[in-house]
């Protein structure tokens, strides 16, 4: 079997913010470019995302290298931006790519909502061993996250539909994430007492 291996905090935030990053460093130095491939010109924004692809994969690469573990968020958003990615280039159609994260948070908010209709928290089955909480705790906060990707999700629908690109990259790197952070992080405050455990075995 193999083991789980730790790695530094720092790294790990590299690894996991690093290829988001880089696709946005790369859509602002490659957005007024157009470049011909096959008879065929691409924008800067499909030629990014193409690019971007690979980064994904060197990042997944590297953490499974340290890490000899892999979640299934992170293969499960690897596997669309594979996906959509390859769309976005065969069809030179930057739809595609804008719509993957609408999928991402509908995916997820989905599959919470598969749990909560069976009276079950996907959350805490994830995050437990780190996190404790009570199990009305845990359904409260699956209930709201489930709401919060949902919420996202058709967040993004509205911004890519009505607003430019340059906007829409904008909000996908830094507006869409750090609002989930902050919309976790301000559940797991308001549920606090939940985490209060006490032993009542003596």
């Amino acid at each position: 079997m193999t083991e789980k291996r730790e790695i530094n905090p720092v790294l790990k935030q590299v690894l996991e913010l690093g290829p988001p990053l880089a696709f946005f460093g790369l859509y602002l130095w490659l957005k007024e470019d157009v470049f011909l491939f096959g008879g065929q010109e691409y924008s800067g924004f499909i030629v990014a995302t193409v690019v971007f692809v690979p980064i994904v994969l060197l990042a997944m690469a590297v953490n499974w290298a340290l890490t000899r573990e892999l979640s299934r968020m992170q293969v499960f958003t690897a596997i669309m931006v594979i996906f959509f990615g390859a769309l976005t280039a065969w069809f030179n159609d930057e739809r595609f790519f804008k719509m993957k994260t609408t999928l991402v948070y509908g995916f997820f908010a989905l599959l919470l909502g598969i749990g909560l209709l069976r009276g079950r928290s996907y959350l805490a089955y994830l995050l437990s061993d780190a996190v404790a909480m009570q199990p009305e705790g845990w359904m409260i906060l699956t209930r709201r996250i489930c709401l919060g990707f949902l919420t996202l999700a058709v967040a993004n629908e509205v911004v890519w539909r009505t607003m430019s690109t340059d906007v829409w990259v904008k909000i996908e790197t830094f507006g869409f994430p750090i609002a989930l952070f902050a919309f976790i992080w301000a559940q797991f405050a308001a549920l606090h007492k939940y985490m209060d455990l006490e032993d009542d075995k003596g």
